[in-house]
Protein backbone atom coordinates (compact mmCIF):
# COMPACT_ATOMS: atom_id res chain seq x y z
CA UNK A 1 0.00 0.00 0.00
CA UNK A 2 1.45 3.31 -1.08
CA UNK A 3 0.58 6.50 0.73
CA UNK A 4 0.12 9.83 -0.94
CA UNK A 5 2.36 12.69 0.18
CA UNK A 6 -0.60 14.26 2.00
CA UNK A 7 -1.29 11.03 3.91
CA UNK A 8 2.39 10.73 4.81
CA UNK A 9 2.45 14.31 6.07
CA UNK A 10 -0.71 13.66 8.09
CA UNK A 11 0.84 10.59 9.74
CA UNK A 12 4.06 12.46 10.54
CA UNK A 13 2.13 15.38 12.06
CA UNK A 14 -0.11 13.05 14.10
CA UNK A 15 2.87 11.13 15.48
CA UNK A 16 4.74 14.36 16.27
CA UNK A 17 1.68 15.81 18.02
CA UNK A 18 1.17 12.63 20.04
CA UNK A 19 4.82 12.57 21.06
CA UNK A 20 4.80 16.19 22.14
CA UNK A 21 1.51 15.77 24.01
CA UNK A 22 2.88 12.85 26.04
CA UNK A 23 5.99 14.86 26.90
CA UNK A 24 4.15 18.04 27.94
CA UNK A 25 1.08 16.53 29.60
CA UNK A 26 2.74 15.66 32.95
CA UNK A 27 4.01 19.24 33.30
CA UNK A 28 0.56 20.64 32.51
CA UNK A 29 -1.24 18.28 34.88
CA UNK A 30 1.26 18.57 37.74
CA UNK A 31 2.88 22.02 37.79
CA UNK A 32 6.06 22.42 39.82
CA UNK A 33 4.35 24.44 42.55
CA UNK A 34 1.43 22.03 42.91
CA UNK A 35 1.82 18.74 44.78
CA UNK A 36 0.81 15.66 42.73
CA UNK A 37 -2.06 13.50 44.00
CA UNK A 38 -1.19 10.74 46.46
CA UNK A 39 -2.05 8.02 43.93
CA UNK A 40 0.49 9.43 41.45
CA UNK A 41 3.19 9.52 44.13
CA UNK A 42 2.30 5.95 45.15
CA UNK A 43 2.44 4.71 41.55
CA UNK A 44 5.79 6.45 41.11
CA UNK A 45 7.15 4.37 43.98
CA UNK A 46 5.67 0.96 43.17
CA UNK A 47 5.63 0.81 39.36
CA UNK A 48 9.39 0.81 38.61
CA UNK A 49 10.11 -2.36 40.66
CA UNK A 50 6.90 -3.95 39.38
CA UNK A 51 7.91 -3.28 35.77
CA UNK A 52 11.38 -4.72 36.36
CA UNK A 53 9.84 -7.85 37.84
CA UNK A 54 7.49 -8.10 34.87
CA UNK A 55 10.43 -7.80 32.46
CA UNK A 56 12.35 -10.55 34.28
CA UNK A 57 9.34 -12.87 34.11
CA UNK A 58 8.86 -12.00 30.42
CA UNK A 59 12.52 -12.74 29.65
CA UNK A 60 12.42 -16.08 31.47
CA UNK A 61 9.09 -17.23 30.03
CA UNK A 62 10.61 -19.35 27.26
CA UNK A 63 13.49 -20.89 29.21
CA UNK A 64 13.40 -24.68 29.15
CA UNK A 65 14.10 -25.50 32.79
CA UNK A 66 13.82 -29.27 32.28
CA UNK A 67 16.39 -29.65 29.50
CA UNK A 68 20.09 -28.89 29.38
CA UNK A 69 21.41 -26.27 30.23
CA UNK A 70 18.42 -25.86 32.61
CA UNK A 71 18.42 -22.07 32.40
CA UNK A 72 22.01 -21.80 33.62
CA UNK A 73 23.03 -18.95 31.25
CA UNK A 74 19.99 -16.93 32.28
CA UNK A 75 20.50 -17.49 36.00
CA UNK A 76 24.23 -16.71 35.78
CA UNK A 77 23.53 -13.50 33.87
CA UNK A 78 20.81 -12.48 36.35
CA UNK A 79 23.21 -13.07 39.24
CA UNK A 80 25.87 -11.03 37.44
CA UNK A 81 23.46 -8.14 36.88
CA UNK A 82 22.40 -8.19 40.54
CA UNK A 83 26.00 -8.42 41.73
CA UNK A 84 27.21 -5.64 39.45
CA UNK A 85 24.37 -3.41 40.52
CA UNK A 86 24.92 -4.03 44.22
CA UNK A 87 28.64 -3.43 43.76
CA UNK A 88 28.72 -0.35 41.49
CA UNK A 89 25.13 1.02 41.61
CA UNK A 90 25.37 1.82 37.90
CA UNK A 91 22.34 0.77 35.86
CA UNK A 92 24.07 0.98 32.46
CA UNK A 93 27.04 -1.05 33.68
CA UNK A 94 24.72 -3.67 35.16
CA UNK A 95 22.66 -4.01 31.98
CA UNK A 96 25.68 -4.01 29.64
CA UNK A 97 27.66 -6.43 31.80
CA UNK A 98 24.77 -8.87 32.10
CA UNK A 99 24.02 -8.68 28.38
CA UNK A 100 27.64 -9.28 27.36
CA UNK A 101 27.99 -12.16 29.83
CA UNK A 102 24.75 -13.75 28.64
CA UNK A 103 25.81 -13.50 24.99
CA UNK A 104 29.20 -15.07 25.76
CA UNK A 105 27.51 -17.86 27.72
CA UNK A 106 24.94 -18.78 25.06
CA UNK A 107 27.30 -18.42 22.09
CA UNK A 108 30.57 -19.80 23.46
CA UNK A 109 30.08 -21.71 26.71
CA UNK A 110 26.68 -23.45 26.56
CA UNK A 111 26.82 -24.36 22.86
Amino acid sequence: MTLTPLQTLGIILAVAAGTQLTRWLPFWLFPEKKRPPAVVTYLGKVLPPAMMGLLVVYCLRSVSWLSVPHGAPELIAIAAVAGLHLWKRNVLLSIAGGTVLYMVLVQAVFV
